[in-house]
């Protein structure tokens, strides 16, 4: 059999490879010929992503309800791989922070805009039913979430702004015990932490804490400053970290907001969140005031943070 050059060349090549490694490459070629075509359903692992989900209740929306999680926690992995390709860089140029930055935003506003699929695409009737076969689990206790806040800010910038001045230089742990999301997990009536926070407390905390300590120097916000510091060009760059910042504190919560008001405001009285959550306070950002990147933004701007969402989308408040 004649071999053409360009399949002579792939073969010396490969032969190459597997001498560097000590391996031989005629069983690697046994290998290639006995082995399957790969199929799609295969690669991706199609049924078993398909039998996923297990609703509890024999309501048919709970499925679109799972669904949508599913979807929103593997855009959260995404946005995850990239938060890390730029946390790792070496050297991080602005360029690549920019574009893993652009794909990021892309996530955040895929979901956004999706969010209505899942609200507008369940029944309130069959939602206020099957929503009580789930406590105490609530999409509050997305630990990729978390995970993308820790990597986008200093740690400091995630704990409750009431006490941000007071801790600026206490340790992380000390941080963490304030952060803005622990009182959106806690008892209307008492103050004291619900089972959903303290199960989320015990699965994540130890994450939460080592990551914080290792992104110190690599958060978002530090390597903009180091980028800054060494000169280089950064306006782009500055573009993109506000976009984020109103896309993860803006947008994603407010379109939360938006679904919990229809969902579960009822008067004279709202209705509980399945995991006890304030969410009256916790979602909306003008309580709030999470900010990943204060330096790129106006007092003006600080002060109205959210307001505009709000009122475009809820009226006048």
């Amino acid at each position: 059999m004649h071999f053409t050059p360009e399949i002579e060349e792939r073969l010396s090549r490969l032969q190459e490879k597997y001498e560097a490694m000590g391996q031989d490459m005629p069983s690697y070629l046994d290998g290639l010929l006995y082995a399957d075509f790969l199929t799609y359903w295969d690669y991706i692992h199609l049924d078993t992503l398909l039998s996923l989900q297990s609703p509890k209740t024999p309501f048919p929306d709970e499925e679109i309800f799972i669904m949508y999680h599913q979807i929103t926690e593997l855009y959260f992995k995404l946005a995850l791989h990239e938060c890390k390709q730029i946390a790792e860089a070496k050297p991080l140029t602005t360029e690549f922070f920019t574009a893993r930055l652009k794909r990021i935003n892309s996530y955040f506003e895929a979901l956004t805009q999706s969010f209505a699929i899942m609200v507008d695409g369940m029944e309130k009737e069959q939602f206020l039913k099957f929503r009580m076969s789930l406590l105490p689990a609530s999409g509050f206790q997305s630990g990729q979430y978390r995970m993308i806040e820790i990597y986008a800010t200093d740690f400091i910038n995630l704990v409750a702004k009431d006490k941000r001045i007071e801790l600026r230089d206490a340790p992380i742990e000390e941080q963490f015990d304030h952060l803005y999301w622990k009182s959106g997990a806690t008892e209307l009536a008492t103050g004291k932490k619900t089972l959903t926070l303290k199960q989320f407390e015990k699965k994540y905390s130890k994450t939460f804490i080592e990551l914080g300590k290792a992104t110190t120097q690599h958060n978002f916000n530090a390597l903009l400053q180091q980028l800054q510091y060494e000169g280089r060009s950064t306006k782009e760059l500055e573009d993109e970290l506000r976009q984020l910042d109103v896309n993860v504190n803006v947008n994603w919560p407010l379109v939360h907001y938006k679904s919990a008001v229809r969902y579960l405001n009822r008067e004279p009285d709202e209705i509980k969140a399945t995991g006890g959550t304030n969410w009256q306070k916790y979602l909306p950002s003008r309580f709030q005031k999470r900010i990943f990147y204060p330096s790129l933004w106006t007092t003006e701007q600080e002060e109205n943070w959210g307001k505009a969402w709000v009122e475009k989308a809820l009226g006048p408040l």
